[in-house]
């Protein structure tokens, strides 16, 4: 039996949220194919996501990781991808205290749309420009123990961090029984199916390309 059958490999559901151009598409591309994501590049409409597979204790698990628009008109249709994540990424700019100071709107509506044990990590990205930076780092800390959730500075650009990011919350989430269901046969599966979610937001999104948002 191939370790990498989707019927026996469990699968993890990551949202990134934030405003736009805070880099979600960069910190996904980046992680998932290794590659990085211009500046100049277009902005996400909608949803959209990629696929990547991991070894975890010796164990494949297949990721989800879904990037959504940061833009305000992309709200309800994004509020719909909440669903099922067991894990999510709230990104903001440490070059831009505007998307810091807009943190506290993106954590309520997460609280609001997400239980209670879901794995959440407040990442600060654009590590590469410290020297423009608009935020430090001890506000970035008080405000991720202000609302109880990890934290971590990164950057896409420079791949400092970001397979942390993500590697971290796929380790805590395997560790934390209530994210997962039991199936018939034992094998621990998310809840919900995504799946069939991601075939749905393929459909509605028409393939939508991958950017900077």
């Amino acid at each position: 039996m191939a370790p990498f059958e989707d019927d026996y490999v469990p699968t993890l559901k990551i949202l990134l949220i934030g405003n736009s151009s805070v880099g979600k598409s960069a910190l996904m591309l980046r992680f998932t194919n290794d590659m990085w994501a211009p500046e100049e590049s277009s902005t996400t409409i909608g949803v959209d996501f990629k696929v990547k597979m991991v070894m975890v204790g010796g164990k494949p698990y297949k990721l989800t990781v879904w990037d959504t628009a940061g833009q305000e008109r992309f709200r309800t249709l994004t509020k719909s991808y909440y669903r099922n994540a067991q894990a999510v990424l709230v990104v903001y700019d440490i070059t831009n205290r505007a998307t810091f100071e807009e943190l506290p709107r993106w954590l309520k509506e997460l609280e609001a749309n997400t239980a209670s044990d879901i794995v959440k990590v407040l990442v600060g990205n654009k590590l590469d420009k410290d020297s423009s930076r608009a935020v430090t780092t001890e506000e970035g800390e008080d405000m991720a123990d202000r609302y109880n959730v990890g934290f971590l500075e990164a950057s896409a650009k420079s791949n400092t961090h970001v397979k942390e990011c993500f590697m971290e919350m796929v380790e805590t989430i395997i560790e934390t029984p209530t994210l997962w269901g039991q199936s018939t046969t034992g094998l621990l599966l998310p809840r919900g199916d995504d799946i069939l979610e991601l075939e749905a937001a393929r459909e509605e999104n028409g393939g939508l390309s991958l950017c900077q948002c």
